[in-house]
């Protein structure tokens, strides 16, 4: 018991520090080819843990700082989620090379499925709503307010 509570804390305090590393101005993981090719996640036992998590957070950071962005709220949510959450599968697969701990390789195992599932919806949700400039708000819509969360 005490080695699982162990072994979620050192995954939580990761996943702490990546995400604050990952706020910090998006300066995490080998920068992209030149060229301006995009760089590939491949999960594989040829590198050691680190060096696949600054590949997956490589991929993630460069796919949300050139995800197409249009001004509508709606459709750059999603075309920023997509690299986040193909992120967290590659992550996932990182850790299942890595782990023998049971709990870890559910978990992994789950982020996989949840995060394929919500990749493919936002996939067909751009598909049904074409991507199309925001309008420019009205003087009235421009005005700050403050509204309550659904």
């Amino acid at each position: 018991m005490k080695r699982a509570i162990r072994t979620l804390a050192l995954a939580a305090a990761f996943a702490a520090s990546a995400a604050a590393s990952a706020h910090e101005g998006h300066q995490h993981g080998a920068p992209a080819d030149p060229a301006g090719a995009a760089p590939v996640f491949v999960a594989s036992t040829a590198k050691p843990f680190t060096a696949l998590m600054d590949d997956a957070m490589a991929v993630m950071d460069y796919g949300m700082r050139h995800a197409p962005m249009n001004g509508n709220a709606e459709h750059d949510f999603v075309t920023m989620m997509l690299p986040h959450h193909q992120g967290a599968v590659d992550m996932a697969k990182a850790v299942l090379l890595t782990t023998t701990d049971p709990e870890l390789r559910n978990l992994a195992q789950g982020i996989l499925a949840e995060q394929q599932i919500e990749i493919q919806t936002m996939q067909l949700w751009l598909k049904r709503h074409p991507a199309t400039p925001a309008a420019a708000p009205t003087a009235a819509a421009a005005a700050p307010t403050m509204k309550a969360m659904p």
